[in-house]
């Protein structure tokens, strides 16, 4: 009866400790007892926030205020570059192409005359190297057409062009055949006169300029109109203004060829 007694009361005190010992123990946390579908709906936690995880930047390359509307291709309306390709070829026409936009928005004036400038150069280069057929370019004459490329071409087509998108606020095919009417009809012919007339007196004959004017100046026009109509619709309709420039001078470059062999073909004496 005593050894009975002994056994329940160690079973006893198992049992207390063993009670203890369960309600000491710590509490099962909520995620322990959450079901399958908690777990689904429940957030993913970043081992970093999510504002200091670094991305490589990577630019976008757009075409361009003067004349050249963005254009596939090489001519490219815009690219993705990242900084690592910026040594590929094609990294590096897109970084040229940013340089020079970037350029252009900071100093439109200035960068349109100096394309104005290297335009007016090669074409009448082209024109005494393969029209004329020269064997030693006259350097003066060159100097004297880039020169009015630098400080008349450019920079008067800049605030023309200017000038006219104010004048015509008309979108779309209307307003893009209103500038074309007004840029060819009126413009081009009074600028045409005044290139010619301005050129020959740089170039130290001013008793010529009237007789320059009616010799060339009408069938310069003709040829004119032959070659910006088709282009300036397009680019009066599609190229954003502060692109028309620059693609008037990428088309410029035959013009000049043109300009210059009109403006350089001797005065027929009467």
């Amino acid at each position: 009866m005593m050894m009975s007694s002994a056994c329940c009361n160690a079973l006893t005190n198992n049992h207390l400790l063993l009670s203890r010992s369960v309600t000491l123990s710590p509490q099962p946390t909520a995620l322990q007892f959450q079901s399958p579908s908690s777990l689904l709906l429940s957030p993913i936690r970043s081992p970093l926030p999510f504002n200091q995880l670094r991305f490589r930047h990577s630019r976008l390359s757009a075409l361009s205020d003067d004349g050249s509307g963005g254009t596939g291709g090489d001519g490219g309306s815009g690219g993705w570059n990242s900084g690592d390709n910026e040594s590929d070829d094609g990294g590096g026409k897109w970084s040229f192409l940013s340089w020079y936009l970037a350029l252009l928005e900071k100093y439109p004036v200035a960068v349109k005359a100096l394309t104005s400038a290297i335009l007016t150069l090669i074409g009448d280069l082209i024109c005494q190297l393969v029209i004329d057929k020269v064997q030693t370019p006259d350097l003066k004459r060159t100097f004297l057409f880039t020169l009015l490329g630098i400080v008349l071409v450019g920079p008067t087509l800049h605030f023309w062009y200017l000038y006219l998108s104010k004048l015509v606020t008309l979108s779309g095919t209307s307003g893009a055949l209103l500038r074309l009417v007004i840029d060819q009809f009126l413009f081009a012919p009074i600028f045409i006169g005044v290139f010619l007339s301005s050129l020959v007196t740089l170039e130290g004959r001013p008793s010529q300029a009237v007789p320059k004017l009616k010799q060339e100046w009408f069938s310069a026009v003709l040829a004119n109109w032959q070659l910006w109509i088709p282009f300036q619709f397009l680019n009066f309709r599609f190229v954003p203004q502060q692109f028309q420039v620059l693609a008037a001078n990428v088309v410029s470059l035959v013009w000049n060829v043109i300009l210059s062999f009109k403006a350089h073909k001797e005065v027929l004496q009467k």
